[in-house]
């Protein structure tokens, strides 16, 4: 079998950091015990629970807001519900994303390589959950929710475009927040029964792939030139303001009969809000932070995206 060897004392700010192929080996071995076929391992079949809830209520956008607190309980489980179909229409648009950056990186690499399988063991994984994710929509009878316009467009250019540190930048951004927030889902006993299995299959899968995407960033942070290293800051820092606008989609409070303009300027105004986002992102911040990502303009970029106080 090829493999790739690192050079020897391979260092950043977080320490030494380990060898690709040994990485990914580990990386095959947890996906060959860890891996799920959510047509199989989820009852579909099951109805949902009425009075449950489709997601967290203190992860709903409104939450604590003048107008969540003068909504009956049914609309904001509603709500909940649409919400959970904004985010998983949400994550099958960044997965697809993803597939082919993963993609990208890998075109030039020995194919028979571990880094090289497990990246294609990630694509697997992100076909299976963007089905899944679809499969839930569907489920549950409300719209799928695209990003955007100009999103979908600058999501098109960003594919194709971003440096290799850029990708991975962008893929631990779209992993670890909604990673955080599953986190705090599929234990809680107030949310429906498919939704929770759902985000177990997510966060249990998600883990390596955050773990491959942080290994690779240290390795491409310390090897990229200036120039790669700044646009890696400013592409991340823009991309990481469409992310924050993009998490929520202003037509579910339409679909579930509230005033789209007045829940849209609370959802803004929200503290609550803004700490729930900022929870949710801060363990990446730091290590970007820690990794070099986080400086200048592009440092700049993060604040006014909410997502870094």
């Amino acid at each position: 079998m090829s493999t790739t060897t690192e050079p020897p004392a391979l260092r950043d700010a977080l320490g030494l950091i380990k060898d690709r192929e040994r990485v990914a080996e580990r990386l095959l071995q947890s996906s060959a015990k860890h891996s799920f076929d959510p047509d199989t391992e989820l009852d579909w079949d099951a109805a949902f629970e009425p009075g449950k809830w489709f997601w967290p209520p203190e992860l709903v956008s409104l939450y604590d807001t003048p107008m969540w607190r003068r909504m009956p309980e049914e609309q904001r489980l509603l709500l909940s519900q649409h919400e959970a179909a904004a985010l998983a229409s949400l994550g099958i648009w960044f997965e697809i994303i993803l597939i082919q950056l993963l993609t990208r990186h890998i075109y030039d690499k020995p194919a028979t390589s571990a880094h090289v399988r497990y990246a294609l063991t990630e694509i697997a994984d992100e076909c299976r959950h963007s089905k899944m994710f679809a499969r839930l929509i569907t489920k549950g009878g409300t719209p799928a929710y695209p990003v955007a316009p100009l999103h979908h467009n600058l999501g098109r250019f960003f594919k194709t475009f971003s440096t290799t540190p850029g990708s991975f930048t962008a893929t631990l951004l779209g992993e670890e927040i909604l990673d955080w927030m599953q986190r705090l889902t599929f234990p809680d006993e107030r949310v429906q029964p498919l939704i929770r299995g759902v985000t177990r299959i997510h966060v249990v899968e998600e883990a390596r792939h955050v773990r491959y995407a942080r290994e690779e960033l240290r390795r491409q942070m310390l090897r990229a030139p200036r120039w790669e290293a700044e646009l890696t800051r400013i592409g991340s820092g823009e991309f990481s303001r469409i992310f924050s606008q993009a998490f929520i989609n202003p037509k579910v409070y339409t679909d579930v009969g509230l005033d789209r303009r007045a829940a849209v300027a609370q959802v803004r105004a929200s503290a609550h809000r803004r700490e729930v986002m900022r929870n949710g992102a801060r363990k990446l911040t730091e290590f970007l932070d820690d990794v070099g990502v986080m400086r200048g303009v592009g440092r700049r970029l993060w604040k006014s995206s909410g997502l870094l106080a």
